[in-house]
């Protein structure tokens, strides 16, 4: 199997995620868009401007170069003043303005910038791995205004970068025993290699990006200073970060540690707040049952359990969750080589896809056989969490790995991170917890609905189609009429018990259109990512 390095720019990336933004949040929405030809069309009706940009996808997908119409001429656009146009038509729109907004895509520039001079030289050919696939998305989410904005310069951040290969050792403290605080089972950071934890003490491993941040609390020095807390220095396992940055794989232990950085990446600041510590716990007892009976029904699928967590018990609260750290199972002993499924989706700027080198998908009906396996594997047990079981899972490309044969065959889909897994109100019991950690671990219904078939058409089975698109041009009608047969196969095998299920998965089949995130928008109005709203897009399920 092998993953092609290509050669894109900043620019590029930067200008494309923006036009992204644009068709599906501003100019589809409001019928300010049509295909010419070779090329889109986008009207910003209340700046009065006119762009066209290359076609690279029906009926909108949109890619540099982008041009402006100035009387009968087309002068080329930059990715500045795309964003300023965008910003224009926007503050416009809303009728109020965001500073902030330039700044932010200026930074996911830099970043983008300072990752491709960084990553490794040449266009040779490497094999593709799990590690490989954790550190193969270069220019981030398609549709965010600013996929690779991160808080500092790069100097403080590409040494633990996934996108440029970083590997590092984690810093290691040992803390005094009464002073160690942890839910669950969190047994296993006591095996890391490192060390030795003198009698007395426990281990607790740190991200050295994060303890560099955390160096100046008072508290923090102090107990450096009186010896409840030691320092042993870069004495930790080798770490690789994965796609997420702050959750790095330990390949020595063959575990997941789910760091808190007190930074912004993209839309929030990665810290690991209390509630979301004890939360992950909470969740991982809770779904285990449910887990096992997905793995049942569904070809063997998992969910990569959190079983505990350990910080520091300081009178901080910043030093509390800034130095928590979530235990996540390994993939040792899955089905296959588990891919993250964003890389498989993601053409490095330009066409084909690492997923269109894969031997499975050479011939357009080894495609088709190949992408009936993988929604066979991802989608249902998706849909049976939610319907069956009150469970939210967050399917999105990050978040889903799959496990491949060596021909590329999905043979296990691997879902992770509890996060962004939810419990539906009134279907869970949640008395026995804190009703900070309650709140935070479930949705109603509706916003669970709406999360799941984001997640899992729009963010992520729309992109694997249009990869296998990419290499068999006009295959994507067949694609989607497979889908509907997988999910309809589904939805006769499992009939949901509640009328109101019923009724989402029967407007799901028929093609209603499927709610989308609306990032750039969000970003505009500076709400927090857990308020982002939708937008409309096409649901390709419909039959026509």
């Amino acid at each position: 199997m092998l993953l092609t390095r290509t050669t894109f720019t900043a620019a590029d990336a930067t200008a494309s995620a923006l036009l992204n933004c644009l068709v599906r949040e501003v100019c589809a929405p409001e019928h300010q868009v049509r295909a010419a030809g070779d090329r889109v069309l986008l009207g910003l009706p209340r700046v009065g401007v006119t762009l066209r940009a290359r076609l690279v996808r029906p009926p909108y997908r949109a890619a540099p170069p982008v041009e402006e119409r100035r009387g009968d001429a087309w002068l080329p656009v930059g990715w500045r003043r795309l964003a300023d146009l965008v910003a224009g038509e926007l503050e416009l729109a809303t009728g109020h303005a965001n500073p902030e907004f330039p700044g932010q895509v200026d930074a996911s520039h830099t970043a983008l910038a300072a990752i491709l001079a960084a990553r490794p030289a040449g266009d040779d050919l490497e094999p593709v791995s799990y590690l490989g696939s954790e550190q193969a998305l270069v220019a981030g989410h398609r549709y965010h205004p600013a996929p690779k904005a991160r808080q500092g310069a790069p100097a403080d951040w590409l040494a633990y970068s996934p996108e440029v290969g970083a590997r590092f050792p984690l810093r290691l403290l040992a803390v005094r025993t009464g002073l160690v605080v942890e839910e669950g089972d969190a047994g296993a950071l006591d095996g890391l290699p490192g060390g030795p934890v003198p009698p007395g003490y426990r281990a607790l491993p740190a991200h050295p990006w994060q303890l560099a941040l955390l160096a100046d609390r008072p508290l923090l020095r102090r107990a450096l200073a009186d010896g409840s807390v030691l320092d042993l220095g870069p004495a930790g396992p080798e770490a690789v970060p994965t796609a997420s940055v702050r959750t790095v794989y330990v390949p020595g232990a063959d575990l997941f540690c789910k760091f808190s950085l007190d930074v912004r990446i993209t839309n929030c600041v990665r810290k690991n707040a209390w509630y979301e510590l004890s939360g992950a716990v909470a969740l991982d007892r809770l779904l285990r049952p449910v887990a096992a009976a997905l793995a049942g029904l569904f070809g063997g699928c998992a969910l990569l359990a959190e079983p505990g967590y350990r910080s520091v018990a300081l009178a901080d609260r910043r030093l509390h969750e800034g130095l928590g750290v979530i235990l996540r199972q390994g993939v040792g002993g899955l089905a296959g080589t588990p891919l993250v499924a964003g890389a498989l989706a993601d053409p490095y700027g330009s066409s084909p896809a690492a997923l269109a080198r894969l031997p499975a998908v050479a011939e357009p009906d080894d495609a088709l056989r190949w992408w009936d396996a993988y929604v066979g594997l991802v989608a249902p047990p998706v849909l049976h969490a939610y319907l069956a079981h009150g469970v939210v899972l967050e399917p999105h490309l990050q978040n889903v790995l799959v496990a491949v044969d060596g021909s590329g065959t999905p043979v296990q889909a691997i879902f992770r991170d509890l996060e962004g897994t939810k419990l539906v109100t009134g279907r869970w019991a949640l008395d026995g917890l804190p009703e900070r950690v309650r709140e935070s671990v479930r949705y109603d219904a509706e916003r669970g609905w709406r999360r799941v078939v984001y997640c899992l058409v729009v963010n992520h089975l729309a992109e694997i189609a249009a990869a296998l698109a990419d290499r068999h041009p006009g295959l994507e009608r067949a694609l989607w009429r497979a889908a509907r047969e997988r999910l309809a196969r589904y939805a006769a095998e499992h009939p949901p018990a509640a009328p109101t299920d019923a009724a989402r998965l029967r407007a799901l089949l028929a093609g209603v259109p499927l709610p989308a995130k609306a990032n750039l928008r969000a970003r505009w109005a500076r709400s927090a990512d857990r308020a982002a709203g939708y937008v409309p897009v096409p649901n390709p399920l419909r039959e026509d």
